[in-house]
């Protein structure tokens, strides 16, 4: 499998951890980067480190003086671009996934590009509601809402894009039982503490009656969802917002967690970790095992959806 590794924000982590797995993931797949061959010298030199002989890179956008820990435009001007270039390689089949490494918003926005991050860009890039999922294959988290302000999440509960939203899941990650977290404390106590788990309920039976199955269950009370004795029976659960179901993934398995862009033509997956503008170019040896998990499963969806096509 040739899988496209989008280098993310280079003031940050990102390149450090590409190129300390380097010969375990080439191992998996063939790795291709989106990184110059200028760039990629100079974050070696910063870090000390040799190019490995077989890193196959791609030029992408204008090259610029790396600043260790530093939000600037340049860094998010040249992370955008690296991601844009993998795009075009996914969508001429040149590359059968894309694994991304972390951008940083702050500095999306200096160099002002109009989106939030990965999965914002991906529903505009191909018109298409992109479906975000974080978690791992213990627990997956995917969001009805993501990067909008908290007040706006209530408003955006109807149930005709809900119950969209539920089918378009559900044939992504073919599941046999989802969780469906209500919005407010106890799930509204039946209308006692707001009204939004009717609609969530109505999408729930709609989807289920579509699908023929009692595939979705709830609205589950958020506190109580992610309790063992839920998880033993249910892996995947559908979140209103995005801090919802990431309180939960991050706080149990931080270190392994992916993110998944679902509902696309192309494969995309991802580290759930930031840039980690702290330690970068420090000789830490940030962890690497998210990005490992977001290969392997691009990888693993990459085959899974060759399998479907022959």
């Amino acid at each position: 499998m040739r899988i496209a590794i989008s280098i993310g924000d280079l003031n940050g982590v990102g390149i450090e951890i590409a190129l300390n797995t380097h010969e375990q993931i080439k191992s998996l797949c063939h790795p291709i980067y989106m990184i110059s061959q200028a760039m990629l010298e100079s974050t070696c030199d910063l870090l000390g480190n040799n190019i490995p002989k077989d890193f196959e890179t791609i030029d992408v956008g204008k090259n610029f003086d790396i600043l260790p820990s530093c939000a600037n435009k340049e860094s998010g001007q040249y992370s955008h671009d690296s991601f844009i270039k993998a795009i075009e390689l996914a969508k001429q089949k040149k590359v059968d996934a894309i694994v991304t490494l972390p951008i940083n918003k702050e500095a999306w926005n200096k160099a002002d590009i109009n989106f939030k991050g990965h999965t914002d860009l991906l529903a505009d890039y191909f018109q298409k509601e992109a479906i975000m999922m974080i978690g791992c294959d213990k627990l997956f988290t995917a969001f009805f809402t993501h990067h909008i302000p908290l007040k706006e999440v209530a408003s955006k509960i109807q149930k005709e894009p809900l119950t969209n939203f539920l089918i378009d899941f559900y044939h992504e990650v073919k599941e046999e039982k989802i969780g469906v977290l209500g919005l407010n404390p106890h799930a509204g106590d039946n209308g006692v503490i707001g009204d939004e788990e009717l609609e969530i309920s109505q999408a729930i039976k709609e989807a289920n009656e579509i699908l023929m199955e009692e595939v979705f269950v709830g609205p589950l009370v958020p506190d109580t969802a992610f309790t063992p004795h839920i998880r033993e029976q249910i892996q995947y659960f559908v979140c209103m917002y995005h801090d919802q179901g990431l309180i939960a993934v991050k706080s149990l398995y931080f270190d392994e967690g992916i993110n998944v862009s679902l509902n696309l033509p192309i494969i995309r997956t991802s580290v759930d970790h930031g840039t980690a503008y702290d330690i970068a170019y420090q000789g830490k040896n940030p962890s690497t095992l998210s990005y490992i998990n977001a290969v392997k499963e691009a990888v693993r969806l990459a085959e899974k959806r060759l399998k479907y096509i022959i």
